[in-house]
């Protein structure tokens, strides 16, 4: 039975399959990706689609929760920012440090993140409390009793089970891009300091 792997393009560690030999299965699962809010394939969705249902379930999770939740993007970007720090997720940093700064998260923010170093939130409580959990959540596995009341306080259980399914979802992007050696797109460049295989130590905020 065909596959639509016999003449997919390879790059990394593994073949990504192309629209012209995709079974039909993957092309409609392809179709809804393209004329959604992600408007390109990029990312791990393109290894998944070796398997179009999952392909299909990840790409409506991900939609929700990238485009979907009850978050300020800004937030949500920030989260997604310490899970690809984390992990040390080039591509996925790649996409998010630009879709970050689109939504007005502070760029020097990003940029401690990015290195390292402990954030100055000043008087941006929200964006402190976002960092500290998901910090948290991606070193531990838990967030500590205080940590959790603040989410909640601010953002009801809601906000706190979008957030976690967040820092959640995109560990598993994060893990497959690595994973795959899923390649950056053509024009964009690797800004993390470290090496692939190295878990990244977020530090507490500064003046925590």
């Amino acid at each position: 039975m065909k596959t639509g792997q016999d003449t997919a393009k390879v790059e990394g560690r593994i073949s990504f399959p192309e629209p012209e030999t995709m079974t039909a299965a993957q092309r409609e699962v392809y179709d809804q990706i393209i004329s959604g809010p992600r408007r390109t394939l990029v990312g791990p969705l393109r290894a998944a689609l070796h398997n179009p249902v999952l392909a299909d379930r990840w790409q409506r999770m991900g939609q929700v929760l990238r485009f979907e939740t009850s978050l300020p993007t800004r937030l949500s970007e920030l989260a997604i920012l310490v899970t690809a720090r984390r992990w040390n997720s080039r591509l996925e940093w790649a996409i998010h440090a630009r879709d970050a700064d689109r939504a007005g998260l502070d760029p020097a923010i990003a940029e401690s993140v990015r290195l390292c170093q402990p954030p100055s939130f000043g008087d941006d409580a929200e964006a402190r409390e976002i960092y500290d959990f998901a910090r948290q959540i991606v070193q531990t596995g838990d967030v500590t009793p205080d940590t959790y009341a603040a989410i909640v306080s601010r953002w009801g259980e809601v906000g706190a089970v979008e957030l976690t399914a967040v820092i959640g979802y995109y560990s598993l992007v994060a893990m497959t891009l690595n994973v795959h050696r899923i390649p950056l797109p053509e024009g964009v460049s690797a800004t993390l300091p470290g090496e692939a295989g190295v878990l990244a130590e977020l530090p507490a905020p500064a003046g925590a």
